[in-house]
């Protein structure tokens, strides 16, 4: 038996990135999925793949999770196709590099509208449906920027995901006796669009020399791929996880381990 086997799974951002391998993963282990996100057509690219390949009960939801209605909609539709929401992974987020003097209020709006109220809503939403049922688990990707380390341009970014450690820790509090279990992933960098954007903005002429400078700093020295947080993701929805909240699980291959990149022996 797979240990995600007749759980059922919310996952926002999941067209593409690190929610296509969250969703990927937990349809390998058995869950039912509810894949939500803005692109309608990457969207349902990646629910067929999840059949073919694993023969998942999937359906979609083309919602913005900055907007309450559409994440009680998505909720609503998960219960009512598979009759239950066992877990939530609030993954959608946007990063945009910009000088701190420079970042326009429309800019850092548009962190705190999806970094911020997309999981707040993601949350509300999924936590009616958890307390009828006496239980479920909520997986929150915050990073390790913001509440571990920070680059230039990154103050909005930083500043939301640093907010979901807070928002984690709260929601675990208040919930622990009533079963429901909220823990926070903090990843460093992957190879995703959204990091491939970033490299293109950090360095317009030569972004792939920027992805390699990344993976040089890393101990392990090279970056996430997106199904490895996947199963991270996975465990922390399971009932492998079941001692498991307010925890915040950095998966970064140890790049917020060294205090230098030039003293040492190696």
């Amino acid at each position: 038996m797979a240990k995600l086997d007749n759980k059922v799974a919310l996952i926002t951002g999941a067209a593409a990135g690190l929610g296509k391998g969250i969703a990927l993963v937990y349809a390998k282990y058995g869950a039912k999925c509810c894949l939500i996100d803005l692109d309608s057509i990457e969207l349902e690219k990646t629910a067929q793949e999840l059949r073919d390949s694993y023969q998942a009960e999937v359906i979609t939801f083309v919602g913005d999770v900055s907007k309450k209605e559409d994440m009680e909609a998505a909720v609503r539709e998960t219960v009512k196709q598979f009759g239950s929401l066992d877990i939530a992974c609030c993954n959608a987020g946007v990063c945009q590099l910009a000088p701190f003097e420079e970042m326009s209020d429309q800019m850092r709006d548009f962190h705190i509208d999806v970094n911020i109220k997309g999981v707040w809503n993601t949350c509300q939403a999924a936590i009616q449906p958890m307390l009828r049922q006496g239980k479920g688990a909520i997986v929150i990707a915050s990073s390790v920027t913001g509440d571990i380390v920070a680059d230039a341009g990154e103050a909005a970014y930083a500043m939301t995901k640093a907010a979901l450690v807070g928002l984690t820790k709260s929601l675990a509090v208040e919930y622990a006796d009533r079963n429901i279990r909220v823990n926070c992933t903090q990843l460093g960098y992957a190879r995703t669009p959204m990091v491939e954007k970033m490299a293109k903005e950090s360095n317009p002429d030569d972004p792939e020399s920027v992805i390699n400078d990344i993976a040089r700093g890393v101990p392990m020295k090279r970056l996430a791929k997106p199904k490895e947080v996947g199963e991270l993701f996975a465990f922390l929805g399971s009932d492998e996880s079941s001692y498991l909240t307010g925890s915040q699980v950095v998966i970064d291959g140890g790049s917020t381990l060294p205090e230098t990149m030039s003293m040492g022996t190696n």
